[in-house]
């Protein structure tokens, strides 16, 4: 009972309720009746079916396990793929040096104008220009080199006084000698850029230079298979498949690195920024470096899909699409067809004729969309990536883009009926080419987020909420999208997404997506009020 005693049925404000209820009744059904309205919501069934056909066919694809550091490769042809030859330290371009062969250990060297310029020892001698005094020698030495011949000595010996290199050898060698190496008679050698093993004094000729070392014994490895160099190292810090470490094989010649230069071998580092976002990650060579392929594409690719129906679908077309065909004439069509006079000599205020057409407009659209989003997201979440059945981490993301979705098709449905009482004739091409400006602001967003002009578009807020919901809900998505950079993985994700911009610098997605929905919301609401402005003191025809 009100203040006089009456029911609240009879009020004048439950008489007013009846009559916005009866205009809201009466745009549905006037949108449902039409051709027009079913057309653009198959196009837009059709446009989702299609969508999902592509995804569905991708994400059952088996993705063939792919080599990103190309450490299975036998390139020598040896047996041994380049990632255990790595772990050993043994090149993969000499088929004579492969894990378990003999190794050269550099010990030392007399370089170009180094004094003195003999050495005695028992060594494996590289490089050796100068004069050798033996001890002994080993005829059976090879050379650790396959770029440098060793000393064939089955060819016997080369008496230097006889092919005339006893004076100024080094200068006639290479013009009268088809050897490596000569011996006086005295039992000195003359050595020319040779290899070979002995004991003995070595005179390095001034002008030249020569190393010593020695070969280690030779012991036996079994061959890895090349599948075991596939997806070897997941993305976890840690040098998995010790390839890096190389702790039981470690010479001088063959040290862990430090490529990030962190002070620690064989580690990722993480760089983050003042705000706790992740920047970049910087591994070590043979660190988390051939991740499982198929679990992250697998993963970015469903993302990507979300994230790019999301923005691309739903509120770039549909969020376009639908108000510029059943808005744009709300209050237009009923002008033309007369009908109008009869609808407002019904006790409500103009203004608030406009607001109930447009909340009919809204039940049609906001039902449809919410059903199609719930649609697409149970698909995607019963046949996406991961050991669940259900992926429920999708539908929390799935909820910000029908919330972003509902947002444009307010803004958009007040915009295109606002203009469609001001220009009845040809308001719909100004509204094509504000839909062509919105589109192509929110593809700028897109690709350039920081862009300031793609501030003066709907899409543009929208596009944030998407991208504020998606950093919310899966707060490692950042991570998916630095791993694939720092890794060279393909994924979708770098293109579809970034990190909201607006948040007034705090970097917390919340304050992106406050800002956003309160922009659209504000945008909407001035627009509802500038058309019920102009249409309180438009003239009826």
């Amino acid at each position: 009972m009100d203040d006089q005693g009456r029911s609240l049925s009879d009020t004048v404000w439950t008489q007013l309720d009846r009559k916005a209820g009866a205009i809201t009744e009466l745009t549905m059904r006037q949108l449902r009746n039409r051709i027009s309205t079913w057309v653009v919501l198959g196009v837009g069934i059709l446009l989702i079916s299609l969508l999902l056909v592509f995804y569905i066919d991708s994400i059952r694809t088996n993705f063939e396990p792919i080599d990103n550091d190309g450490d299975s490769e036998d390139w020598d042809n040896d047996g041994y793929p380049l990632g255990q030859e790595r772990i050993y330290g043994t090149s993969d371009y000499n088929n004579a040096e492969f894990p378990g062969s003999s190794q050269y250990v550099y010990l030392g060297d007399i370089d170009f104008n180094d004094q003195p310029r003999n050495h005695y020892g028992n060594h494996t001698w590289v490089y050796a220009w100068g004069y050798f005094t033996p001890t002994w020698i080993d005829v059976d030495a090879k050379s650790p080199y396959p770029w440098i011949e060793p000393i064939d000595w089955s060819l016997g010996d080369y008496i230097c006084e006889e092919e005339g290199l006893s004076s100024q050898p080094f200068d006639n060698w290479y013009a009268s000698i088809d050897r490596n190496y000569c011996l006086f008679e005295n039992g000195t050698y003359i050595m020319f850029g040779t290899v070979f093993a002995g004991e003995g004094e070595f005179f390095v000729e001034p002008g030249y230079n020569t190393d010593w070392g020695f070969m280690t014994e030779s012991f036996f490895v079994e061959k890895h298979p090349k599948s075991m160099y596939i997806d070897e190292d997941p993305i976890n810090g840690i040098d998995d498949d010790g390839d890096c470490l190389r702790e039981e094989y470690l010479t001088e010649d063959n040290n862990p690195n430090d490529d990030n230069r962190n002070g620690i071998d064989c580690d990722v580092e993480w760089i983050y920024d003042q705000n706790g976002n992740l920047v970049s990650i910087q591994a070590d060579y043979n660190v988390d470096e051939d991740p499982d392929d198929s679990e992250h594409i697998g993963e970015s690719s469903h993302r990507t899909f979300i994230i790019g129906t999301g923005k691309i679908a739903f509120v770039m077309i549909l969020g376009l699409f639908l108000p510029l065909f059943l808005a744009l004439g709300l209050v237009r069509d009923e002008s033309e067809n007369g009908t109008l006079h009869y609808l407002l000599s019904k006790p409500i205020h103009r203004g608030e004729f406009i607001l109930y057409r447009l909340l009919g407009y809204l039940a049609i659209v906001v039902s449809y969309t919410v059903i199609l989003i719930l649609i697409v997201a149970l698909i995607t979440s019963l046949i996406g990536p991961g050991p669940s059945i259900v992926r429920l981490s999708d539908y929390p993301v799935w909820m910000g883009i029908a919330l972003a979705t509902i947002l444009v098709l307010t803004a958009y449905g007040s915009i295109f009926n606002t203009v469609g009482l001001v220009m009845p004739k040809y308001g719909v091409y100004l509204c094509i080419l504000f839909g062509i400006w919105e589109f192509l602001m929110g593809l700028f967003t897109i690709t350039i987020p920081n862009a300031s002009i793609t501030m003066l578009s709907v899409s543009h807020w929208a596009i944030q909420i998407i991208d504020a919901v998606v950093m919310i809900s899966w707060s490692d998505t950042s991570l998916i999208q630095q791993k694939a950079d720092a890794f060279g993985l393909e994924t979708g994700i770098s293109f579809f997404w970034h990190p909201p911009v607006h948040t007034l610098e705090t970097g917390s997605p919340f304050v992106a997506l406050v800002i956003s929905v309160v922009i659209i919301i504000s945008i909407s609401i001035g627009m509802i009020a500038i058309g019920q402005l102009i249409f309180r003191n438009k003239e009826i025809m």
